[in-house]
């Protein structure tokens, strides 16, 4: 419906409009999607539009109004890890988050907080990863109330392992656990996809990953002090960044010991190493 003054109600049936003013009204249809879908070729015309849009639907969904890519799952596309020292832990993560090929935060938080001094770092389905980590804050929390003093890293790293193992064929999670407790100092797990369960020195994880294994390899020395690990991060996960087209924002670190946590912010324009 629409309005029009010489009507006696004002309101006139879309039903009723004559062809001509059919066709105006899909041209002005397709003039704002281009508009708010691809603005670099608003003013190309429908003829020119379509050859393109066969192209470039190859590289993006979202041309000439195609709003598919919102229908495909938010991937935590992602570069995560964690690295222990003595007296503590460092985790990180980029902030990008992904609907197929588009881009839908470019400045989310991918590192968890599910007990004061354990943290979680998360890639794969956002939603699959922030239900895991609601619940594991959830159990932590009767945990503490029940026993009356902070939870193990380790038991927080067994509540993952049993939700992401016995919901395997479901889930798609990929979990870092880090954190500092009183019995052990500075622990890290990591639990791929299918639920198995490590304890590492380091762990990395995320699509970006696979980028960096020969630089953590090379990089990485056992006894290194704070800031030490938190350069080793930085550069790590600028490195994954660079690479990945999946990986991409800001970093996000916390260094957690026995005084507490501490978040960290390094901005998309100060990375230590940046794209070629």
């Amino acid at each position: 419906m629409f309005v029009d003054p010489d009507q006696p109600f004002g309101m006139v049936s879309l039903c009723s409009l004559p062809s001509s003013l059919w066709s105006c009204l899909i041209i002005v249809s397709r003039f704002m999607d281009r508009e708010i879908m691809d603005p670099m070729r608003v003013m190309e015309g429908a003829s020119g539009m379509q050859g393109a849009s066969s192209a470039a639907a190859q590289v993006g969904q979202h041309t000439e109004g195609n709003l598919d890519f919102l229908k495909q799952a938010v991937d935590l596309g992602t570069s995560i890890m964690a690295v222990a020292y003595e007296g503590g832990v460092i985790v990180g993560a980029d902030s990008r988050t992904s609907t197929g090929a588009y881009i839908a935060n470019r400045v989310s938080d991918k590192v968890t907080a599910v007990d004061d001094s354990i943290f979680v770092c998360r890639s794969g389905s956002a939603a699959d990863t922030q239900a895991i980590s609601d619940y594991v804050t959830y159990f932590l929390d009767q945990h503490r109330m029940e026993l009356g003093k902070p939870p193990k890293v380790l038991t927080a790293a067994n509540l993952f392992r049993e939700l992401c193992y016995h919901n395997k064929n479901g889930l798609m999670a990929g979990i870092i656990v880090a954190g500092w407790d009183q019995y052990k100092g500075g622990q890290v797990f990591s639990i791929p996809m299918g639920g198995a369960m490590l304890e590492r020195p380091f762990a990395i994880g995320g699509s970006g990953s696979t980028y960096i294994y020969g630089l953590c390899d090379a990089y990485y020395k056992p006894g290194m002090t704070a800031a030490q690990t938190e350069e080793f991060v930085a550069k790590a996960l600028s490195h994954a960044m660079a690479r990945d087209g999946s990986s991409g924002g800001v970093i996000r670190m916390v260094k957690i010991d026995a005084s507490g946590s501490e978040r960290k912010f390094i901005a998309g324009d100060k990375l230590p190493y940046g794209p070629l």
